[in-house]
């Protein structure tokens, strides 16, 4: 699952970068030339709403979804990992509401070869099936985070359960901020 999230963050990562690079270019163009390429504003658009899903998925698998931990963790272990469970279900019930909703809109562009109102024209079906197919990778691993709590909690894994589903704390995020810093000082 971390290579999952590595690569999932350095795609979003590249393009944020090669969107900055082309608002650059594009301001350069404007001031010095008189110049646009037209489309920085759409394309920062698509990046984002792609963005956003990828990101969804590395939050997931990364245990960054915000849940008020308050409560939680003065909570018994058993009463803990049924918490940690229904999160993991809602997640998933959310993807698939996402996944299901969002396909209205991809089909609904497909009908009516959509094209965005811009300078580029942009056949609306290239942003949007990027879009849904980031929002579907945020779906896929949602419904198998599910199973597996499923599967965890059905086999009165109450431990592994708590391991794997529950929400960073703190103490926890520090731990791993920490190591973070370690590793980049052994490698430099």
């Amino acid at each position: 699952m971390q290579r999952v999230t590595l690569f999932l963050s350095w795609l979003f990562g590249l393009s944020l970068i090669a969107l900055s690079a082309f608002v650059t270019a594009e301001t350069i163009a404007r001031k010095l030339f008189d110049f646009s390429f037209q489309g920085a504003d759409e394309l920062g658009g698509y990046v984002l709403a792609v963005g956003g899903g990828l990101s969804f998925t590395v939050c997931l698998i990364e245990r960054g979804h915000i849940r008020i931990d308050l409560i939680h963790d003065r909570l018994p272990a058993a009463v803990q990992a049924v918490l940690n469970w229904l999160a993991a279900m809602l997640l998933a019930a959310f993807g698939l509401f996402l996944a299901y909703y969002c396909w209205l809109v991809v089909r609904d562009t497909l009908a009516y070869n959509s094209i965005a109102p811009t300078a580029w024209a942009t056949p609306m079906i290239w942003p949007q099936g990027a879009w849904y197919a980031a929002l579907l990778t945020f779906t896929a691993a949602s419904v198998v985070m599910a199973v597996i709590a499923t599967r965890q909690l059905i086999a009165g894994d109450i431990a592994g359960l708590n391991r794997d589903f529950h929400p960073k704390g703190a103490v926890e995020e520090l731990a791993e901020e920490i190591s973070d810093i370690e590793q980049r000082r052994v490698g430099q």
